[in-house]
């Protein structure tokens, strides 16, 4: 019998207002001397102060380190460790998007461990704590409040290293809807598409569990049905509480399986190309859907049903017919472009397909895949992307 290993955060706030009890979690955990780690848009939207100023009325004076940057690199690791070393902290807040969270998880483990990150990508796996991680997601996309994992860009290889172990679990993660009002379509769009990717991902994986099942198939229900809504109408609150939670349980899916080929292959055209990965991800789902399905018929034709594009009673090669069309429709009504239309120059993403291959297969999520490719393969995966 093969016993799964399943690892939560151990307080989960899930609901509109849940970032307002911080101080309270934070007491309940014995911290009080908190790194706020954000980002320079947050903090001039004037949403770090709302919650620094929190804080300081429960008379926990927070330090914010605001300089985070999308896709996070080791020199804006370095930068934030720095920065933490200067004062006398005990956790570490990650309060935004992808990147913010995966960058406090980084900083807290670096507080703790030293070293550099390459020391820690897979596949070490690092489960020692480093300090206590507080998440608060501001999106509904990577589902990083509750997973093992974070991802660092080594700048110098153009690598993003995926970094696992429980060290990066948060002991706790504040999900509240309501911080998403505000959110911009294209960065609702993608970062719904990425929570998407990661239910079907940990469901088709080779590593999936009975709880992680369950955990993607209840995220695909609460995703595919509100992705076009949030989109069209961003003060749609149902709607955004259904992608909220969705997010978590996507995100608890995947940390407590793995992702597969989509991400695999998406992260090094994230790492060549600053490409924001939930659109990376986005760009690669239906072909690389389509070549995987054969494999496991029978499991995506379980995300067709969860997802509502197919009838409970429809055989498995018709709902996967159903899956393969909506995903392609997915990103037309979206507006994902393909990575021409990302200006990506056509000669060096053709160059580039040999390195880009072997740094996801050394990632080790395309192994997990129901259908593992070898190099060729991937290259012409990657070549049917760029053909569209």
């Amino acid at each position: 019998m093969t016993v799964a290993s399943i690892a939560l955060p151990r307080i989960l706030r899930i609901g509109g207002g849940a970032s307002k009890q911080l101080p309270e979690v934070l007491a309940s955990l014995g911290l009080s001397r908190p790194l706020i780690v954000t980002d320079a848009f947050l903090l001039s939207s004037g949403r770090v102060a709302e919650l620094a100023d929190r804080l300081t009325n429960a008379g926990i004076i927070a330090r914010i380190f605001a300089d985070t940057v999308p896709d996070p690199t080791v020199a804006s690791i370095d930068a934030g460790l720095a920065f933490l070393r200067e004062a006398d902290h005990d956790s570490v807040v990650g309060f935004g998007g992808g990147s913010p969270l995966d960058s406090a998880k980084a900083i807290a483990l670096l507080a703790q461990h030293g070293g550099a990150m390459a020391d820690y990508k897979a596949p070490h796996v690092q489960d020692e704590p480093g300090l206590p991680i507080i998440a608060i997601p501001t999106t509904a996309g990577t589902g990083s409040e509750a997973t093992r994992f974070t991802i660092i860009t080594d700048e110098v290889t153009d690598e993003k290293m995926l970094c696992p172990g429980l060290a990066y679990l948060p002991v706790a993660a504040l999900v509240d809807y309501e911080i998403t009002f505000t959110k911009p379509k294209r960065l609702t769009a993608d970062t719904g598409i990425d929570s998407l990717v990661h239910a079907i991902e940990a469901y088709v994986s080779k590593r999936a569990t009975p709880f992680s099942d369950g955990m993607a198939l209840l995220a695909m229900r609460a995703l595919a049905p509100n992705l076009r809504r949030v989109c069209a109408d961003p003060m749609d609150a149902p709607a955004r509480e259904a992608m909220m939670l969705g997010a978590t349980q996507a995100g608890i899916a995947f940390s407590n399986s793995s992702v597969a080929l989509v991400h695999g292959m998406s992260r090094p055209i994230g790492a060549h190309f600053h490409v924001p990965h939930g659109l990376s991800n986005a760009m690669l789902l239906p072909a690389v859907t389509a070549w995987s399905a054969p494999a496991a018929l029978h499991r995506y034709g379980d995300c067709a049903r969860a997802m509502g594009i197919a009838d409970e009673r429809e055989g498995d090669q018709s709902a996967v017919a159903r899956l393969l069309d909506e995903l392609a429709a997915l990103n037309r009504d979206l507006e994902v472009p393909g990575p021409a239309a990302w200006d990506i120059d056509a000669a060096r993403w053709e160059a580039l397909v040999p390195t880009m291959c072997a740094q996801a297969a050394a990632s080790g999520s395309p192994a997990n895949n129901p259908r593992v490719p070898d190099a060729d393969e991937m290259a012409m995966l990657y070549a049917q992307v760029w053909d569209g």
